[in-house]
């Protein structure tokens, strides 16, 4: 494979940072982070994410960090602007996503990568679940939940992802990796961090019959 300079589709949460380092260890170089946040630009998409929280992380990780902001609607065009930013910016060949084994997802992500002109990377594709989660705690990288579904309820928000957590949430019928969206992370630490964040957590929010957890540098 021939080595890149990528984007990292960046959610800050387990998955998005376990792709980047797999990327890393292909021979791959990041030049890049993006994320795309809600329409008013006040927190991330699906894992309600502030935007210090994600500078701080992508500061930690010495990237510079893309924003986009748009409906669920305008999603896919702002989109694709941002990779061409990336492209014609940062000189991105290729973007990164840590998707596994959902196929719509993955069809899309090839989609809107083609109409920007560069390569899709999808490092963790088809690997066992619960073995990355459990091949991410053993590499270092430090997540806690910040938003969960109703089925895992308040209690789980906050709780790092460890080996009991991960049998916590077997128990309570939920997929260990949270694949289909029952819960999100926020990274804290990392090899590839200079510094681990330190971070207070807020009160429970519940929207739309989902869980928050609000992060405050």
């Amino acid at each position: 494979m021939t080595p890149l300079p990528f984007l990292c589709s960046w959610s800050g949460g387990k998955d998005s940072c376990h792709a980047l380092h797999a990327a890393l260890a292909a021979g791959h170089r990041p030049v890049a982070l993006l994320n795309m946040l809600n329409e008013t630009g006040e927190r991330s998409r699906s894992h309600g994410l502030s935007p210090a929280l994600l500078r701080a992380q992508a500061d930690a990780l010495g990237l510079p960090l893309l924003t986009g902001s748009a409906t669920w609607q305008g999603y896919e065009a702002e989109f694709v602007a941002r990779l061409i930013e990336a492209r014609d910016g940062h000189g991105a060949r290729a973007a990164v996503f840590g998707d596994i084994d959902l196929q719509a997802h993955r069809d899309w992500e090839e989609q809107v990568c083609a109409r920007a002109g560069i390569e899709a990377l999808l490092p963790l594709w088809q690997r066992p679940r619960r073995a990355l989660v459990e091949e991410m705690i053993t590499d270092g990288i430090r997540a806690v939940i910040v938003s969960c579904n109703a089925q895992l309820g308040p209690g789980f928000l906050g709780r790092a992802i460890d080996a009991a957590t991960l049998d916590a949430l077997e128990a309570a019928g939920v997929d260990a990796c949270g694949e289909n969206g029952e819960y999100h992370t926020a990274v804290l630490d990392a090899p590839t961090f200079a510094r681990p964040l330190a971070v207070r957590q807020g009160e429970a929010q519940c929207h739309g019959g989902y869980w928050f957890l609000p992060l405050t540098l």
